[in-house]
């Protein structure tokens, strides 16, 4: 998914100390993302902007397709439209609850998104992807888009690649029942690519019931309500809302409410590089990314470059970068 719009968070970061086990809640700011799509924007936040490698979060929907315009040039609820734009040195994490999405991107990959199907991009050096909600989607619109910054170490160098999973594990636990994205849970491990220490689970807890859900004490964690809400000590996230929980705990208990709840459990060591993020390129540098958006825009010229070749099987325009700030991007800690 790409960031349309320009974060006053975006800039540079890096790793500071982080507390042992806190209770924090983070709010959504809402974001316009193309012609038709509204997100939440949970990460970066004013106060948290990462959490382990996990360096944006936005959940969008339920959104009725329904209300379909006639014309994607009308502003309207229409579901995803994206099309072609760049990323570097970064995962992208698509997660759908309800609806489905085309994914097509540089490196050839064609898929549709579906609930409860993992679909993971690797940019490396850079790629290129649309998002699209056909005529033919489901009639409801549902989902999260995250990013995973990647480490240093293989940034630029790991090949850039896609990868869909349509059956992933499970774990029951008392009261709820996990599936596994990224990493593992309860000695459970997805198959997915992850190059730092890091956790992703859709957790579901029955209504009313109390679970426990066993963490490891070097991550730290969060936990974003995408449906109903929860009890975390004296917090009570609800839709939308994510719970930052810090780090050093071996298990927390959680609290359903009446109807249950569904949330995104996220976490990881926390990421110890210094990272510059600007609109949908995460680099180590200002000049790396200028370097980055002179590059996308190039590749728009010359109609497919070596670095972000061509979207095969799109029929449009690619999104061309916003100008950059007239200052030098500067580093931002971890957390306010």
């Amino acid at each position: 998914m790409s960031n349309l719009e320009k974060d006053p968070m975006e800039g540079t970061w890096g790793c500071e100390d982080v507390a042992g086990p806190v209770l924090e809640l983070l709010e959504a700011r809402q974001v316009v993302l193309g012609r038709t799509t509204t997100v939440r924007r949970l990460l970066p936040n004013k106060n948290r902007r990462m959490v382990g490698a996990w360096c944006f979060v936005d959940h969008y929907g339920p959104d009725d397709l329904t209300k379909r315009v006639d014309s994607y040039d009308v502003p309207g609820d229409a579901g995803m439209l994206v099309p072609p734009h760049p990323h570097t040195s970064l995962q992208t994490v698509s997660w759908l609850f309800e609806g489905e999405i085309e994914h097509r991107d540089s490196v050839g990959s064609h898929a549709m998104v579906r609930p409860g199907e993992l679909n993971i991009m690797t940019a490396g050096n850079g790629i290129a992807h649309s998002e699209v909600s056909l005529p033919s989607a489901p009639p409801m619109l549902h989902g999260a888009q995250l990013w995973v910054a990647l480490p240093d170490s293989v940034r630029t160098t790991t090949p850039p690649t896609f990868n869909a999973y349509a059956d992933l594990p499970k774990v029951t636990l008392e009261g709820a029942e996990a599936t596994v994205m990224l990493g593992t849970v309860a000695g459970v491990t997805s198959p997915a690519p992850a190059y730092t220490p890091l956790v992703g689970a859709d957790v579901r807890v029955e209504p009313g019931r109390t679970t426990t859900l066993p963490l490891t004490p070097e991550y730290e964690y969060a936990v974003l309500v995408v449906d109903g809400s929860l009890e975390v000590g004296e917090l009570t996230p609800g839709f939308g809302e994510m719970a930052y929980l810090g780090i050093g705990r071996e298990s927390i208990e959680l609290v359903a409410s009446d109807n249950g709840v569904r949330f995104l459990l996220l976490g990881g060591e926390p990421f110890e590089e210094q990272l510059v993020m600007w609109w949908n390129f995460i680099g180590r540098s200002h000049d790396e990314i200028v370097a980055a958006r002179n590059d996308w825009m190039a590749s728009i010229d010359a109609h497919g470059t070596s670095r972000f070749p061509i979207v095969p099987g799109y029929d449009g325009d690619a999104l061309p970068a916003p100008a950059l700030p007239a200052i030098q991007l500067k580093p931002r800690p971890r957390s306010r």
